[in-house]
């Protein structure tokens, strides 16, 4: 029984440790990565804002304040555990022409509900305010991990809030020997791991069933759509995005050496992505009209 409970606790710890990798908050006591109190104020802020559902959940999220030059705005949509913490050396590099907000999604840290929300569609609406934008200003939205598949949808049900996609470290069901390990680990044990990362485990497990709908959005989208991973990523395999963008002539960007959380190692590159995707609706907004002469 003893063996049991030690084999227990360490499947715990390391998957506790793997889930909050980077965070470096109280919550993970992991101090490696900056969050948002690591900054000057004024470089991010905390807010909230009710969930575009019936539900009204409140949701937590963390953005840069308001700026006048921002001609863009990025509505980043986390993975899974979902920790708007996270993003926080992202937010602090971005230029001044683009304003960033990050939520922690339904489910997780301080926004409701308690318990996971295993609906795509519906975390989609639930996070579709943060695509309000000011008059003349675009939106990227940008899907990390288990946050792609919500972003597809997202981009297909509100197609004229959304002018360009990128999908970082992308998870549609194919996962690496680190996220096989882990969540072998979490299904077995789920019922005792703390509230985020139970709710990880339940809306990975309702995903699969959900990805034919994914697909045919993702299939659809009209908006330009780019791809970033890693090479090191042993959480997603990269040759999974790579046949994905392959196979639906979608860029995709390689980072060498950069693992599953590029918002933490390769930060520069990660904001090079963003930029190549807006460079890419900008292309197309720019692009001359077609028309058809008359004899």
């Amino acid at each position: 029984m003893r063996t049991a409970f030690k084999a227990l606790g360490t499947l715990l710890a390391a998957f506790t440790a793997a889930c909050a990798v980077s965070i470096g908050d109280e919550e993970s006591g992991d101090e490696r990565f900056p969050t948002s109190s690591s900054y000057p104020p004024g470089t991010m802020e905390r807010t909230e804002f009710v969930a575009g559902v019936s539900e009204n959940w409140r949701i937590s999220a963390l953005q840069t304040p308001a700026r006048g030059d921002a001609d863009w705005k990025v509505v980043i949509i986390t993975g899974t555990p979902s920790w708007s913490e996270y993003w926080a050396p992202t937010i602090a590099a971005l230029p001044p022409t683009r304003e960033m907000i990050v939520a922690d999604r339904p489910g997780f840290r301080t926004s409701e509900p308690e318990d996971a929300v295993r609906d795509l569609a519906k975390q989609a609406d639930a996070l579709a305010p943060m695509l309000a934008a000011r008059e003349g200003q675009r939106v990227l939205v940008v899907g990390q991990s288990f946050g792609a598949p919500v972003a597809a949808l997202m981009a297909q049900r509100y197609p004229d809030q959304v002018d360009a996609v990128l999908l970082v470290s992308a998870y549609f069901g194919d996962r690496g020997p680190t996220a096989r390990r882990l969540f072998g680990a979490g299904r077995l044990f789920q019922g005792v791991l703390p509230r985020d990362l139970r709710n990880s485990i339940s809306e990975m497990s309702a995903q699969e069933a959900q990805l034919p709908a994914v697909w045919r959005a993702f299939e659809a989208l009209p908006q330009p759509v780019v791809f970033i991973h890693g090479d090191a990523d042993t959480f997603v395999p990269l040759d999974a995005d790579q046949r994905i963008a392959q196979d639906h002539g979608r860029r995709l960007i390689v980072v060498p050496g950069g693992d599953h959380f590029l918002n933490a190692c390769c930060v520069p590159a990660l904001l090079e992505a963003m930029e190549a995707a807006i460079a890419e609706a900008d292309a197309r907004e720019n692009a001359p009209s077609v028309t058809t002469a008359t004899r």
